[in-house]
C-alpha cells in the first residue's frame, strides 16, 4: 500500500495530534459558539498539518517554506484562541496549558 511521505514527518504527526485534541475539547465548547470560535479553533487546527502535508510535496524549497510558514502561523492563530477559549472558561488551566505544549 502506497503511504504518503507527509506522514513520516514528525512534525505533522504532532500536528495531527494536535488536531484530533482540539477536535475533542471543542465538542465541549457552548452550541452558540458552533459557527464562530469552535468553527475558527478547528480551522486553525486543520490548517497545520494540512500545510505541513501540501509543503512537504512541493519541490521547490520556496514552495515548501511558504506552506510551512502558513502552518506556523495557523499554530499563532491556534494559541491565541485557546488563549481567548481559556479566558471564557471554555476550557480549563490543564487544557490551556496542554495546548501550549503541543503549540
Amino acid at each position: 500500500m502506497f503511504e504518503r511521505s507527509y506522514r513520516k514527518l514528525v512534525a505533522w504527526q504532532e500536528a495531527h495530534a494536535l488536531c484530533l485534541w482540539i477536535y475533542e475539547i471543542t465538542k465541549r465548547f457552548p452550541s452558540e459558539e458552533i459557527y464562530s470560535l469552535t468553527k475558527q479553533i478547528r480551522r486553525s487546527a486543520y490548517s497545520v498539518p494540512t500545510n505541513i502535508a501540501e509543503g512537504n510535496c512541493r519541490r521547490s524549497k520556496k514552495d515548501k517554506a511558504h506552506f510551512f510558514v502558513i502552518a506556523l502561523s495557523s499554530l499563532d492563530e491556534l494559541h491565541y484562541q485557546c488563549t481567548l477559549a481559556l479566558d471564557l472558561h471554555y476550557i480549563t488551566n490543564e487544557q490551556f496549558k496542554e495546548a501550549e505544549g503541543q503549540i
